[in-house]
């Protein structure tokens, strides 16, 4: 099922919120699906962002997304090219991590497709090559939720500047950000990414550092239930969906949310999640393996737990 977007829900139309100095520039390291959303977000609420992206080529096929998306915006909310012009006026892209250094948040927001544990090791060197452009008082995040801030947090000289901002999908509707605090993230880094929610209109929920944070130790549970109930027949994968959004309110369905997050995605937070605690409601159901080793991984790959043609979800059997 495609997602309804409304022109509201990037506040396009909403009064400009009056900044402080601090907060004129947001830093993305990583502009995949998730930080091309969370760009949007901050530029329509007024605020100029700069995003970090590995070669010229792939920052020109962000500003390709991030026009599309914008364009789909125009076609089903009446979002004007004038206002458009606007949203995109304040995102730049670069090669050169030195453009983050007048900016009080930068938000590592690296895909997880394709690097398993290695992820680790790469947010690390990422981080470091923040801390090495930025002021002291610059806040480094992660919108990462199955690894702890603590972890990528130690190679920083400052670890107190880290902390978690994990944006729900899509960033642009779901209200909240959970905001993870190491023990030693201090009260003003807090204080900030306070400041920078009330920016974008979200509420910040607190927790403190787990693997997993809220959101996703308890959907991951939810998703692999779902794997059981479809492996032992119980009921088809379109009726557990059906019963989850109607009968609980759910935006999505289990299989739905799993092929929109990306398989491999979730079977690496599973793997994390696993690995942690060691509890088996975290181990990946094996239908999700086989489709990951198969390919089909989910709307990205256009296959997954179902089939989507243009946008449009078709039964995968």
């Amino acid at each position: 099922m495609a997602d309804i977007e409304k022109l509201d829900d990037y506040s396009i139309k909403k009064k400009m919120l009056q900044h402080t100095s601090q907060l004129n520039k947001i830093g993305i390291v990583g502009c995949g699906s998730m930080g091309q959303d969370i760009a949007l977000l901050v530029s329509s609420n007024g605020t100029d962002v700069v995003f970090i992206e590995t070669s010229n080529t792939r920052i020109k096929e962000v500003f390709d997304e991030l026009n599309s998306k914008l364009d789909r915006m125009i076609n089903r909310w009446g979002l004007t090219v004038s206002e458009k012009r606007a949203v995109m006026s304040r995102i730049k892209g670069f090669t050169d991590y030195n453009v983050l250094k007048k900016c009080i948040i930068v938000i590592e927001c690296i895909s997880s497709h394709g690097y398993e544990k290695s992820v680790i090791n790469i947010k690390k060197e990422i981080f470091q090559k923040i801390e090495n452009v930025v002021p002291k008082k610059t806040v480094i995040a992660t919108n990462s939720s199955s690894i702890v801030i603590s972890e990528i947090a130690s190679s920083l000289d400052y670890p107190e500047r880290a902390i978690g901002i994990h944006f729900l999908s899509p960033a642009n509707t779901v209200k909240i950000i959970e905001v993870e605090r190491s023990l030693k993230t201090s009260e003003e880094a807090f204080e900030i990414v306070k400041k920078f929610a009330r920016t974008i209109d979200k509420k910040v929920i607190t927790v403190n550092e787990s693997p997993g944070n809220i959101s996703t130790r308890l959907i991951i549970p939810l998703i692999n239930e779902s794997c059981e109930l479809l492996m032992e027949g119980v009921a088809s994968k379109e009726d557990i969906d059906e019963t989850m959004k109607l009968g609980f309110g759910l935006q999505l369905g289990p299989f739905e949310m799993a092929d929109k997050i990306g398989l491999d995605k979730l079977n690496t937070w599973m793997e994390n999640l696993y690995e942690e605690f060691g509890d088996k409601k975290y181990k990946p159901s094996p239908l999700i393996k086989k489709l990951v080793r198969a390919g089909h991984l989910g709307r990205i790959t256009c296959e997954g737990f179902y089939k989507y043609n243009g946008g449009k979800q078709e039964n995968c059997d």
